[in-house]
C-alpha cells in the first residue's frame, strides 16, 4: 500500500503538527486537525504513516452480538490484520467514547505487525496498558465497555470523518504531543519539504528569542538581516 517515501517520512518525523497546520492553512485547508484526540501515553515518537481506515456506525443490537467475532471477516478484526506495516489505523467512532474502539490486545497486534500508530475519535479500553506499549496511540478518553455496546464495525479503507477531519485512505497522518493532523496524499511531499525548511527557521527564531532578541523583523522575517543571520546559523549548525 505505502507510497510514502522514506525521505518524506523522515522529514515529517522531524516537524510538528503546528508547523504542518500552518502550511496547510496557507493552502486554504483549515479542518485537517483531528479534534479532541490525545496521546494515550507520553514520550512516544512522532507518528507518521498513511491512513488505513475503519468506519463504525451505531450498533444495531440484533446484528452486533458477541458472536460476530467468530467471523474472520468482521471489519474490526480484519482491519487489525490488514492494516499495512508503516500505516496508521484511523477509526471513525462518531466522536463517541462511551464504548471502546479497541483494546490493548488489538493494539498490541497492530504494534507487532509494524503498524505506525492508531487513532480513534472515541476511546480505548485497557488504556493504561496501551500507554506502556511502544506504539503511538491517540483517543478522546479511556472507555471500558466493549465496542459492540454502541459501535458496529461496518467497512474498512473507505473515506471517513475522524474528529471532524476528512480522512481518505492513503492520506498521511502526523501525530505528536499536540494531537493528530491529516495531510492530503497529493500534498505530502510538498508539505514535508516546506515544513522541514520552516522547522529549521523556527528553531533559529526560538534560539534568537531565547537569547533576548525581539520578534519584530525576526518573525516573520521582514528584516533582511534576519535572513543573513539565518543563513549563518544554518551553516554553523549544519541545517
Amino acid at each position: 500500500m505505502s507510497k510514502l517515501s522514506e525521505a518524506t517520512r523522515n522529514k515529517l518525523k522531524s516537524v510538528s503538527t503546528a508547523t504542518v497546520a500552518t502550511a496547510l492553512f496557507k493552502r486554504g485547508l483549515r479542518i485537517q486537525m483531528i479534534q479532541d484526540v490525545h496521546p494515550v501515553g507520553p514520550d512516544k515518537p512522532t507518528m507518521v504513516g498513511e491512513a488505513f481506515t475503519l468506519r463504525y456506525m451505531p450498533a444495531r443490537e440484533d446484528l452486533n452480538t458477541i458472536d460476530v467475532f467468530r467471523d474472520r471477516s468482521h471489519p474490526q478484526r480484519k482491519a487489525v490484520e490488514d492494516c499495512p506495516p508503516g500505516a496508521v489505523l484511523v477509526m471513525d467512532s462518531r466522536k463517541d467514547a462511551r464504548a471502546a474502539s479497541a483494546g490493548a490486545i488489538l493494539v498490541t497486534r497492530l504494534m507487532k505487525r509494524g503498524v505506525a500508530g492508531v487513532v480513534t475519535d472515541g476511546g480505548f479500553r485497557d488504556s493504561a496498558e496501551i500507554a506502556k506499549l511502544g506504539i503511538p496511540a491517540y483517543h478522546h478518553r479511556p472507555s471500558a465497555p466493549t465496542n459492540l455496546t454502541l459501535h458496529q464495525a461496518i467497512e474498512i479503507n473507505v473515506p471517513i470523518g475522524c474528529g471532524e477531519a476528512p480522512v481518505f485512505p492513503g492520506d498521511v497522518i502526523l501525530g505528536d504531543a499536540d494531537g493528530v493532523i491529516v495531510i492530503p496524499a497529493h500534498l505530502t511531499d510538498e508539505i514535508a519539504n516546506e515544513t522541514f525548511e520552516m522547522t529549521a527557521f523556527e528553531d533559529f527564531v526560538t534560539e534568537e528569542v531565547g537569547n533576548g532578541r525581539g520578534i519584530f523583523g525576526l518573525y516573520p522575517a521582514t528584516d533582511p538581516q534576519t535572513l543573513t543571520d539565518f543563513a549563518a546559523w544554518r551553516k554553523k549548525n549544519g541545517r
